[in-house]
């Protein structure tokens, strides 16, 4: 419903989402028929561009979500998520751009989550790629490094198509570089947006208010607003950063921040290499921290670290190392098949269990990804429509915006 009202006032506006491939929203892989019948909504209901990634760049993990896409009417981007390593050259780049205007994208986005990309860098990846490629590049980074801004504009001169940019009020830290400051910088050059800037700083102002009210509750915090050099020392993404700080934190052993940075590294190369973006740097980064606490490497292993080792998120750039994957999964033997081809339909067993609580057919797919939240919202809605207040002497309820 917010997405149809959104829709209503942005009539010539494109909206976009980020849509994880196999994973759509969530940390495991759904059936084709799911993120296909996930697709359809999206579109159905305001999306016009969907940017689809997958955490190991893993191109059999995006091909039904294009597909999917593209038979609605929608625009399907590719997003690459951006890494380092021995793998990841400029001929890897290169191809995999070509790979994916074959798999019949609209575009490309390169995805850079963790802030790594500098700005000569940038440059020669953007020249590099438009020499294997006829489609449109978009560039996604975050400010956390402090470079952003210089990757931008480097990127632009190795002729990038579109950067992705932020209202000042909500740019820098972890965001994206400030949609007016890049405005400016570009007027008057070969890159001139032609955007009017006195109508983006009216949007600006509109956003300043929220921005306040946001930091005073706590839902936005100074501590990300800054640069964090960390991010080029240890090549880890903000969320994945703050996500360890508190697993550390809830153990009592926020002094051990330091041997698990160190660590991550270690981990990353033992599981091929993957970029660190959702749900690989969770993956990673938990690993990291279990790795470091038990005091012997990889004694306990979490489910989602045997899935990545048994090969269910798909395929690395590098190999594992076989030696770390015997210890995980022991006896196990890795698939090599793209992973959903091992997933039965699972749309209409969805269908069936929330057929109790189903008002409208985006519903099925609430339930699918977040069981328990749509159950919760299902509850509420119902009391809403029957004028039970929910919440009367219950602390523990919740209220959801209808």
């Amino acid at each position: 419903m917010r997405l149809r009202k959104i829709k209503e006032k942005c009539k010539t506006t494109p909206l976009q989402m980020l849509f994880r491939g196999q994973n759509i929203l969530g940390y495991s892989h759904y059936s084709d028929d799911v993120v296909e019948y996930f697709a359809q909504k999206s579109v159905a209901n305001g999306i016009d561009i969907v940017r689809i990634f997958d955490c190991l760049n893993d191109l059999r993990n995006l091909e039904t979500a294009v597909k999917a896409t593209k038979k609605e009417g929608g625009h399907a981007q590719i997003a690459l998520s951006y890494t380092l390593g021995d793998a990841y050259t400029l001929d890897y780049w290169k191809d995999i751009a070509k790979r994916i205007e074959d798999l019949g994208a609209d575009s490309i986005c390169i995805k850079d989550m963790a802030g790594l990309l500098l700005p000569q860098n940038a440059y020669d990846l953007v020249k590099a790629m438009k020499s294997n490629t006829s489609l449109p590049i978009q560039l996604h980074t975050h400010y956390t490094s402090g470079v952003a801004s210089m990757t931008y504009l480097k990127a632009i001169e190795a002729g990038v198509d579109v950067i992705d940019c932020a209202a000042s009020p909500l740019a820098m830290g972890t965001s994206q570089p400030a949609t007016e400051v890049m405005v400016k910088a570009l007027e008057g050059t070969p890159y001139d947006t032609g955007l009017d800037l006195k109508l983006l700083i009216k949007i600006a102002k509109h956003f300043e208010p929220y921005r306040e009210e946001c930091l005073k509750s706590g839902l936005l915090s100074p501590k990300v607003m800054g640069v964090n050099i960390n991010t080029l020392r240890y090549q880890v993404p903000g969320g994945m950063l703050s996500n360890m700080i508190k697993q550390l934190d809830e153990q009592g052993k926020g002094d051990k921040l330091d041997e698990v940075l160190e660590e991550v590294p270690r981990v990353r190369k033992d599981f091929g290499e993957p970029p660190l973006v959702t749900p690989s740097s969770q993956i990673v980064g938990t690993q990291a921290v279990m790795n470091v606490l038990m005091g012997e490497r990889y004694k306990v292993a979490t489910e989602q670290t045997k899935d990545l080792c048994r090969g269910k998120y798909g395929q690395t750039v590098k190999p594992m190392n076989p030696e770390v994957v015997a210890k995980i999964i022991p006896g196990e033997t890795p698939i090599t098949c793209r992973p959903a081809d091992l997933i039965e339909p699972q749309l209409a067993k969805f269908e069936e269990e929330v057929k109790e609580w189903k008002q409208q057919p985006e519903d099925t797919l609430s339930y699918a990804l977040f069981p328990q939240v749509a159950i919760d919202f299902f509850k509420y809605r119902k009391a809403q429509q029957e004028g039970v207040d929910l919440t009367k002497g219950n602390k523990e309820a919740k209220a959801y915006p209808v």
